[in-house]
C-alpha cells in the first residue's frame, strides 16, 4: 500500500471513529445514600452494571407488591425487601477484618438538585466492605432513573420530595429494580444481582 492510499485509510477510519463517539454517554445522577453507603462504593457498583443479570441470589422485594397504585394523596411509602444471600467465601466468614465505612447520611431529591447546581466536596469515606442494595424508579425509554437509593439497609423510606417528584409520572408506569452486591473494600466480590423481572407500580393521578 503506497502513502497516499494509507492516508486515506487512516482519514477513513478516524471519520469512523469520530461518528461513533459524536454521541456522548449520558451521565445519569448519583443516587441518594443510606446506611453506610459511600460514592465510592456507588461508582464500584456503576463498573459492574452492566455484567448480564444474574437472579440466581437477587433479594425478594416485600413492596411494593406487584401492580399496586398507590392513591395521589398517599404518604411516602417504606419499601423493604430480603438480605443478600451470604456466600462462604465472605472475608468474615473466614475471621478476616472487615471495615465498615461511617454511616452516611441520605440526601434528599432537593439535596441533590442543589449540589448539583453548586457542586461540593465530599469528605473521603474509609473503603466501605457489605451487603449493598441500588433501587432505582425508572419510565419506559428513560435513559435515568427517575429516583435512585444505595443503601446498606433493608429498606427505604421515600423523602417528600422524592415521592412528589414520582407524582409528576401519576397515571402512568413505574417500576422498580433492586441490584445487590457483596463488596470488600469498595470492590464488588459477589453480583451484581438483580431481579428477573423489575416490580411494576404505580401513583394515582390527582
Amino acid at each position: 500500500m503506497n502513502v497516499r492510499h494509507l492516508s486515506t485509510a487512516c482519514v477513513a477510519a478516524l471519520a469512523l471513529v469520530t461518528s461513533a463517539c459524536g454521541k456522548d454517554p449520558v451521565e445519569c445522577p448519583e443516587p441518594l445514600y443510606g446506611g453506610g453507603a459511600t460514592d465510592e462504593a456507588w461508582h464500584a457498583m456503576v463498573d459492574v452494571k452492566t455484567k448480564p443479570i444474574d437472579s440466581s441470589r437477587a433479594v425478594t422485594l416485600l413492596s411494593p407488591s406487584e401492580g399496586e397504585v398507590y392513591a395521589a394523596d398517599a404518604a411516602p411509602p417504606t419499601w423493604q425487601w430480603t438480605p443478600l444471600e451470604a456466600s462462604l467465601s465472605r472475608p468474615h466468614a473466614q475471621g478476616a477484618l472487615a471495615f465498615q465505612a461511617a454511616p452516611r447520611p441520605s440526601r434528599s431529591f432537593t439535596a441533590w438538585l442543589g449540589e448539583l447546581l453548586v457542586p461540593t466536596a465530599h469528605a473521603h469515606l474509609p473503603p466501605y466492605t457489605g451487603d449493598l442494595y441500588w433501587v432505582e424508579i425508572s419510565t419506559p425509554g428513560a435513559e435515568c432513573p427517575v429516583a435512585q437509593v444505595l443503601t446498606s439497609e433493608l429498606s427505604w423510606q421515600l423523602d417528600a420530595n422524592t415521592w412528589a417528584e414520582l407524582g409528576k409520572h401519576a397515571g402512568k408506569d413505574l417500576s422498580v429494580q433492586v441490584m445487590s452486591a457483596y463488596l470488600v473494600q469498595n470492590r464488588v466480590t459477589e453480583g451484581p444481582y438483580r431481579l428477573a423481572t423489575p416490580r411494576k407500580f404505580r401513583r394515582g393521578a390527582q
